[in-house]
């Protein structure tokens, strides 16, 4: 196998436990709550307290990672989000009352921190080790990897939380990181010009850089400035308020709204995501050809164009709906149109920043998750208040809005005016 080909599968296998880790709260939730005498809403701000390290550090986490590389940079993340996730269960040890809650949302703050680069990094190690050409399906199968993540979380978690306790679950699931993260430390390099398997023919395939040194924040502050890039990040916050109502809330609504049981709903809130891992490989695919027919410039825009003003109305749709699989089925369609665009936006932010694409895609997922942060305390408040459907109608229409951003968006220009002609 191609060393690229390694190094791809590891990143997909770290960014599938990735996001087993980073649902795994708001699976873990329906029991959290009960036996740590924790609200609802206080629930909510457990996730944003995770959202908030995770927005906050994302373009200074990219910098900070294009200059250490991302095997040391992904290490690192992968370390300290393990050491996050098991303080969960164990702080009721030692802690109840207000100080169990602070030493949880600490927790959650720190699990934020160690996945705030993590993304931007995976960007910029498949601009490193692959091709311009093949960069949509990378990030496309890459973006796959999500939705098999956040899948896996409600059926894993919620299975063995029936069967051992939330505690354990938490633990059982975290535990696999350590493996990942040492193979990840054998085996990757930050380019393949530094990897003593490469050969000759692999680097000319990937294209040698012209420039490999680092970004430093001069060059990153240039892409805040470079207005399709804004663009870009504004639609993705857009997209990602109805992003994070589906991937974050889908186990609650269908528990207290649809009346699925506790196990039932774990297994019911896995078509989500795994409509999003189909989503974002078909979206990869779709992109790549669409961007290889008509161009970047063209070709970029064409899918989000069409499917987030799809996705938006199948969520506005799915919450009028009286049977509850048909919601279901409605709420998973729409995740699945809303990841098609995945590899829109990552591919064409790494198309505007090139060699600093990791800077470009911690900007990029910095706008994305500021979404969350609007969405998540907002839908605890909303659906805890006055039930679900304003939470949903809010999201089809940024999904909407989102889609119609693409309209003045241009991926086909770099934010560096030397690396126009090799895009």
């Amino acid at each position: 196998m191609a060393v690229r080909w390694r190094i791809f599968w590891l990143l997909l296998a770290l960014t599938i436990i990735a996001y087993i880790e980073r649902t795994s709260v708001s699976v873990a939730g329906a029991k959290m709550m009960p036996d740590l005498h924790l609200s609802q809403v206080q629930l909510g701000w457990l996730e944003t307290a995770f959202l908030i390290s995770y927005t906050a550090l994302q373009f200074p986490g990219a910098v900070a990672g294009g200059r250490l590389g991302a095997r040391r940079m992904i290490t690192l993340c992968g370390l300290l989000g393990v050491a996050a996730v098991l303080a969960m269960p164990a702080a009721p040890a030692f802690l109840s009352g207000a100080p169990l809650f602070v030493a949880l949302l600490a927790a959650q703050f720190v699990l934020g921190m160690s996945q705030a680069p993590f993304f931007a990094m995976v960007s910029g190690a498949l601009e490193r080790w692959f091709p311009a050409r093949d960069w949509a399906m990378a990030q496309g199968v890459n973006s796959c990897g999500i939705g098999l993540g956040a899948a896996a979380a409600p059926a894993i978690i919620a299975s063995l939380m029936v069967a051992l306790g939330w505690r354990a679950a938490l633990v059982i699931t975290a535990l696999p990181v350590l493996g990942l993260v040492v193979w990840w430390w054998i085996e990757a390099r930050d380019g393949p010009h530094l990897h003593p398997a490469v050969t000759p023919a692999e680097l000319d395939h990937i294209g040698r850089r012209a420039d490999e040194r680092p970004a430093n924040w001069r060059d990153a502050m240039r892409l805040v400035a470079h207005p399709s890039l804004a663009g870009l990040t504004f639609s993705y916050l857009l997209m990602n308020i109805a992003f994070y109502l589906i991937a974050y809330w889908s186990f609650l609504y269908l528990v207290q709204a649809r009346g699925f049981s506790l196990l039932a709903g774990g297994f019911a809130a896995a078509a989500p995501p795994l409509a999003g891992a189909v989503g974002a490989g078909l979206g990869g695919l779709a992109v790549g050809a669409c961007a290889a027919r008509w161009g970047a410039r063209r070709g970029l825009r064409i899918i989000p164009l069409i499917t987030l003003p799809l996705a938006g109305l199948l969520l506005w749709t799915a919450v009028r709906l009286d049977q509850a699989w048909l919601a279901l089925a409605a709420l998973s369609a729409s995740f699945g149109f809303l990841e098609m665009t995945e590899s829109a936006f990552w591919t064409a932010s790494m198309r505007i920043g090139r060699r600093d694409a990791p800077a470009a895609g911690g900007l990029l997922n910095t706008g994305g998750n500021l979404g969350g942060i609007i969405a998540t305390p907002a839908v605890a408040y909303l659906s805890s208040h006055g039930g679900w459907n304003l939470p949903f109608e809010v999201g089809a229409a940024c999904a909407a809005l989102s889609g119609l951003a693409w309209l003045f968006i241009d991926p086909a220009t770099p934010a560096r005016a030397a690396e126009a002609r090799s895009c």
